[in-house]
């Protein structure tokens, strides 16, 4: 698939406050913009299976929904009767080159959230947070990915208050409800770890 493909034909699924399609789409981009009507999302966050690191990306200076900023491991939107565990795969493979996701399940199935507006544009998502183990390095897509870093979830929570580096709204809204759950509440006394990317408050 490549990336005109997916711009192209890629449509959202709008759905109700408890997250049930309303048997309406539009296209992704389109459907972007300063009245965003709720539609259904998903959130995944990457573990490195040797040391329990946390992979993050920076969106890419392109994306038209909150570009450049630093955020969890991908996301995504499921296509029109796609289940969202195969929209979870799809985009991990598609955006960062991780098409094995081992343990993949759903953490937070119902997550809600509204942005404010980030050049214009509000973010509205029924968007279920689901985590999952990989063995290797991402290979990004530069139209979805601007830059990667493996942190330990210690460091990741100093990031996320880090008034000079631009974390994406719903990575911090989030944050106060994984930390609570498993994986993530078993990783609050763990150390820092290598990471393999640039450091996110130089961008």
């Amino acid at each position: 698939m490549n990336n005109t493909t997916e711009l192209d034909t890629e449509r959202i699924v709008y759905v109700t406050e408890d997250g049930e399609p309303t048997g309406e789409t539009a296209p992704k981009l389109a459907a972007h913009h300063e009245n965003t009507r709720l539609h259904l999302a998903f959130s995944c966050y990457l573990l490195r299976s040797s040391d329990q690191a946390l992979l993050i990306t920076s969106r890419a200076a392109s994306k038209k929904v909150w570009p450049r900023v630093w955020t969890n491991s991908v996301c995504g939107h499921p296509a029109p009767g796609e289940p969202i565990e195969e929209a979870v795969r799809r985009r991990a493979a598609f955006e960062l080159g991780l098409p094995r996701l081992d343990g993949l399940r759903c953490v937070l199935p119902a997550y809600r959230y509204s942005t404010p507006p980030f050049e214009g544009v509000v973010e509205n998502e029924f968007c279920p947070v689901f985590v999952a183990w990989v063995d290797g390095d991402p290979e990004p897509h530069p139209d979805e990915v601007g830059d990667w870093r493996w942190l330990s979830w210690n460091d990741y929570a100093l990031l996320l208050n880090d008034d000079v580096t631009d974390v994406s709204y719903w990575a911090k809204d989030q944050f106060s409800q994984l930390k609570d759950f498993e994986p993530f509440s078993s990783l609050q006394n763990g150390t820092s770890v290598r990471d393999n990317g640039a450091d996110p408050s130089s961008t």
